[in-house]
């Protein structure tokens, strides 16, 4: 008797689980790749392309939005057909199938690059000071990293740690459990443009506002999803505190200039007593983003250290999730 198939079939979980463990024991997929460009690279460019031929300045505002409309859809729309078509090979039980699958998926993943990116400039301050610092955290904020002292490096290298631990482990994961490999490339889709173009400046405001606002909607879950997950990383942690990252999550997370951001790095800086964010010089203009955290704001090395071991903890979890509804739909 037919019937509709269900969202989660038996082998996703798997599959997630394969992906994952290969992206934290090996790294990036892509970078193993030699040349071939990532997914999320690809999909920028494209972005980028795009924007630079239909968003022009002369155009109106509500033209300009539109046009962002259709390039947004236009992109998920693809990234969704694709994970359809892929996720549809895989069910046919074959083993390359599945192996595709679990190729588009670690694709979406980046459990040990950010990892290893926050433990280089840990690294770099224990032993080049601020100059190495700065080089070894080029990418990892979007702050002027010439004005941070070595104190607002490492604040901004534990809230990338925060960040990517939210928009590259669990948000995909999150997507996959739910909604497939369509879903998983979907977000992945979504996380590029809205990086590309999802920007609050004069040129970008309309034309990136259904990405940004895409974004905002896909995230939205996951965010607090992670930071539940760092305050529970935290109680196997002995240097961090799981009430006080509860507390300061209930208390800042929305202080936070990002919907979603702020939730995930709430969590980080309560558990290890410290204060987040903060104003910072632009130039000559000082922007005035408040603190997320009522701890100590002079971060150091040892604090990134510290913020290691939890994102190791918090990917540990995710693994452990992920197995357990694994062994959970083996007894169905």
């Amino acid at each position: 008797m037919g019937g509709a198939e269900p969202i989660l079939t038996a082998p996703a979980p798997l599959l997630l689980l394969a992906a994952l463990a290969l992206d934290a024991a090996v790294g990036g997929l892509y970078p193993i790749a030699g040349a071939l460009p990532s997914p999320a690279v690809v999909i920028e460019y494209l972005t980028l392309d795009l924007e630079r031929r239909l968003n022009r300045t002369e155009r109106g505002e509500v033209t300009r939005l539109v046009r962002g409309m259709i390039v947004a859809a236009l992109i998920t729309a693809a990234a969704w057909t694709i994970g359809s078509v892929a996720a549809t090979f895989a069910r046919s039980q074959s083993s390359f199938g599945q192996l595709l699958e679990i190729v588009l998926l670690w694709s979406c993943l980046a459990v040990r690059v950010p990892w290893d990116r926050v433990r280089a400039v840990r690294r770099a301050l224990d032993t080049g000071g601020s100059v190495a610092a700065r080089a070894a955290a080029t990418g990892l904020s979007g702050r002027p990293l010439d004005a941070l002292d070595p104190h607002g490096i490492a604040r901004a290298a534990i809230e990338f740690a925060a960040r990517a631990l939210d928009r590259q482990v669990v948000a995909p994961a999150f997507w996959y459990i739910l909604l497939g490999l369509p879903g998983a490339l979907a977000w992945g889709a979504v996380e590029a443009m809205s990086r590309a173009i999802g920007h609050s400046d004069p040129r970008h405001e309309q034309f990136g506002m259904t990405a940004a606002r895409l974004d905002d909607a896909l995230n939205f879950l996951p965010a607090r999803l992670t930071a539940v997950l760092i305050i529970l990383a935290a109680a196997f942690v002995p240097t961090a505190n799981p009430v006080r990252g509860w507390r300061t999550m209930v208390q800042d997370a929305r202080s936070h200039r990002s919907l979603n951001a702020g939730w995930p790095a709430a969590a980080l800086a309560g558990a290890l007593g410290l204060a987040l964010g903060g104003p910072y010089r632009q130039g000559e203009v000082v922007v005035h983003d408040p603190w997320i955290g009522r701890g100590r704001a002079r971060a150091l090395a040892i604090d990134i250290g510290r913020t290691l071991a939890l994102y190791a903890v918090t990917c540990l979890l995710v693994l452990g999730l992920v197995g357990a509804l694994l062994a959970g739909l083996a007894r169905l």
